[in-house]
C-alpha cells in the first residue's frame, strides 16, 4: 500500500511539473506573439519581373515608374533594362543599357533623366557612365567618372545633380565622393565625408536630405550613420547603426523612404542574411523594428520609391537568385492572407 502510494504522489508532482511548464510555455508564447503584433507594417506581393532573375542590378524612380536594368543571374553579367508602372503593377522592357554588362553598378536622376554608371563586369571594376533619355528611350555616354573605377558604390541625387561615393575599386574600399552636373557634364570632388570607408552601403531620401550607412570594410560591418544636406552640400554625423538598444549594421541592404520615414530593409549581418526592416525617424535620430519583409530572405535586392509608394524586388538568397517584387505598406498590420 505504501509503495502504490508513493508512486500515486510521484506520478501527482510529475504531472504538475508538466502542467507548470506548459502554463510557462503558453505564457511565452503568447508573449512572443504579442511582440510580434505590435510591429506595424505589412508586405503585399506584386507583379513579378518579366525577365531574368537576378542581383546587384541599378534602379531608380522618377514618378510613378521604377527603372531598372544590369546585373548578375549566377551565369551571366547583364545589359538589359526595364520599366515598373508603380501604379499599373506591370513591367515593360526598355532599350538595352548601351555600356559593358555589367553588376555592382549605381545610378541616380537629374532633370527627369537618369544616369547609369560604374560597376564590375566580370574581370574589371568599371568608371564609365551613361544617361538614360526618358524622351527618347535611348542612352548617350557621358565623362566617365572622376574617381577611381569602382564596384559597390552608393548614388543619390538633389533635382539637378547627381552624387556618387564609397565603393571598392579592386584593391581598396573607398570614402571620396564626387559630384556631376548634367548642364556641364562634369564632375568635381567633395570634401568634408568624415566617416570611414566602405562597399555596399545603404542610402534613403527625405526631402532634401539623404541619410547613408551600413556596408562593409575589410570584411567588417560599418556603423556609423550620416546624413548628407544636398543644399549645403555638408555631412553631418547621426547615432550609430550600434546602440544598446539595436544592431542595425549590416551591407547590400537596400533603403527607402515613405511619409517622412526612412527604412532599412533586408540584407547581410555577420552571421548571414536578415530579413528584419527598421523604421527611422529623422525628428528624433532613433530607429523603431517593423514587421520583418514577408518574402524570401535577401540580399542584393533593388527598390522603388517616390515618398508615398515603395517596392523591395529581386536580390539573392545564397545561390538562389529572385524575380519576385513587394511593396511595403509601413501603418498596416501585418496579414498573410494578402
Amino acid at each position: 500500500m505504501k509503495i502504490r502510494n508513493k508512486l500515486k504522489q510521484s506520478l501527482t508532482i510529475e504531472y504538475k511539473l508538466i502542467l507548470s511548464t506548459l502554463v510557462v510555455l503558453l505564457i511565452v508564447g503568447c508573449s512572443g506573439d504579442d511582440d510580434d503584433d505590435d510591429k506595424l507594417g505589412n508586405w503585399v506581393e506584386n507583379s513579378v519581373f518579366d525577365g531574368t532573375p537576378r542581383s546587384s542590378a541599378i534602379s531608380f524612380t522618377i514618378g510613378n515608374k521604377g527603372y531598372m536594368g544590369t546585373g548578375f543571374d549566377g551565369d551571366d553579367y547583364l545589359s538589359d533594362f526595364w520599366v515598373y508602372d508603380l501604379d499599373g503593377n506591370f513591367w515593360s522592357q526598355l532599350a538595352n543599357f548601351t555600356g559593358n554588362a555589367r553588376s555592382a553598378a549605381v545610378a541616380f536622376t537629374a532633370d527627369n533623366n537618369g544616369y547609369v554608371g560604374l560597376g564590375f563586369d566580370g574581370d574589371n571594376e568599371l568608371g564609365d557612365f551613361y544617361k538614360y533619355n526618358l524622351s527618347t528611350n535611348s542612352w548617350d555616354s557621358i565623362t566617365p567618372f572622376a574617381g577611381t573605377a569602382r564596384r559597390g558604390a552608393v548614388a543619390f541625387n538633389s533635382e539637378t545633380i547627381g552624387y556618387v561615393g564609397t565603393g571598392f575599386d579592386g584593391d581598396n574600399d573607398k570614402k571620396d565622393f564626387w559630384k556631376y552636373s548634367p548642364q556641364t557634364d562634369t564632375w568635381a570632388e567633395l570634401i568634408g565625408f568624415g566617416g570611414t570607408k566602405r562597399r555596399e552601403a545603404t542610402t534613403f531620401t527625405i526631402g532634401d536630405k539623404v541619410y547613408m550607412g551600413t556596408g562593409s570594410s575589410n570584411g567588417l560591418n560599418q556603423d556609423d550613420f550620416w546624413v548628407f544636406d544636398t543644399t549645403t552640400e555638408m555631412w553631418s554625423p547621426l547615432t550609430d547603426l550600434d546602440t544598446d538598444d539595436y544592431d542595425l549594421t549590416r551591407s547590400n541592404a537596400v533603403g527607402f523612404s515613405i511619409g517622412g520615414k526612412g527604412y532599412l530593409v533586408c540584407g547581410e549581418t555577420g552571421s548571414g542574411i536578415t530579413a528584419t526592416v527598421w523604421e527611422y525617424d529623422p525628428g528624433n535620430d532613433n530607429w523603431e523594428e517593423k514587421t520583418s519583409f514577408e518574402g524570401v530572405t535577401r540580399q542584393d535586392a533593388i527598390t522603388f520609391y517616390n515618398g508615398t509608394k515603395a517596392f523591395v524586388a529581386l536580390g539573392r538568397s545564397g545561390n538562389l537568385y529572385l524575380d519576385d517584387n513587394w511593396e511595403f505598406f509601413p501603418f498596416e498590420e501585418e496579414n498573410d492572407d494578402d
